[in-house]
């Protein structure tokens, strides 16, 4: 029976560069974002290069409303066949102090970070549930387990997934529901771009010296996890580039 895996955040960075390793290996998709270009393209891509079957939904998953009625506009056997949720969105806004952090920011990570993964869980689980089976990977941070300066409220976002994650794994653990947390280090994605508002020096500037992990790269362990065998779980994984030992120790050339 051919898998079907709902990712979000799937326009760019970790979550299209997982969308094209399930559809190498074969996997139907559900491709969440908000910009409905990007899907668009990506999904010719994939169902064209691999004979997968792929949907796309375009909304805000700041806005639980709008997460309901994407949702919902999937018919009963497209969301029955789903057997994986991978919670990818996820962004950093702003490197201000705590006194100096814009509200705007704040709210945007802690919507789309935390809230977004709350709600396209909540929606999705009840059909896990009731197959008594499936797979929620949660896209964290190095940032989840440590916190540096001007990262507050990131670090608290992320931090929030990682908890999430663990409370998800005891409160699931009846359902045979399999919970992954991984918590990349620097990765270079189009992450430094938004957070530095579209500075791409700046942003650029972030990765010289050493070679920072690819989205292919976290891919690759999300994938490791969903392939186990169904008596294996992967708790929690972190993966950093070797020149990174922790968040604050880096080496550069």
């Amino acid at each position: 029976m051919t898998k079907t895996a709902l990712i979000t955040g799937a326009t760019a960075g970790i979550g299209k560069a997982t969308a094209q390793l399930l559809a190498k290996h074969g996997w139907n998709l559900i491709l969440t974002g908000r910009r409905i270009e990007r899907l668009e393209t990506l999904k010719n891509e994939l169902s064209e290069k691999y004979d997968v079957t792929v949907h796309v939904l375009n909304f805000d998953i700041q806005d639980y409303k709008a997460c309901e009625k994407a949702w919902n506009s999937l018919n009963l056997e497209i969301k029955n066949n789903v057997s994986v949720l991978i919670n990818n969105a996820g962004l950093a806004s702003g490197r201000s102090p705590i006194h100096e952090g814009d509200v705007h920011d704040w709210d945007l990570m802690i919507d789309t970070n935390v809230k977004g993964l709350l709600y396209m869980t909540r929606l999705v689980v009840p059909v896990l549930k009731e197959k008594m089976s499936g797979h929620i990977v949660n896209i964290a941070s190095i940032a989840g387990k440590e916190v540096y300066q001007n990262g507050n409220v990131y670090c608290a976002s992320k931090h929030a997934v990682d908890a999430l994650s663990r409370s998800m794994r005891i409160d699931l653990l009846p359902f045979n529901i399999k919970v992954t947390n991984v918590a990349p280090g620097a990765a270079e994605t189009e992450f430094s771009i938004v957070r530095l508002k579209g500075d791409t020096d700046a942003a650029k500037a972030i990765y010289d010296g050493f070679d920072p992990l690819m989205a292919e790269d976290i891919a690759e362990t999300i994938w490791f996890a969903l392939s186990r065998p169904a008596h294996v779980n992967i708790n929690d994984l972190v993966i950093v580039p070797t020149a990174q030992a922790n968040v604050t120790n880096l080496v550069r050339k």
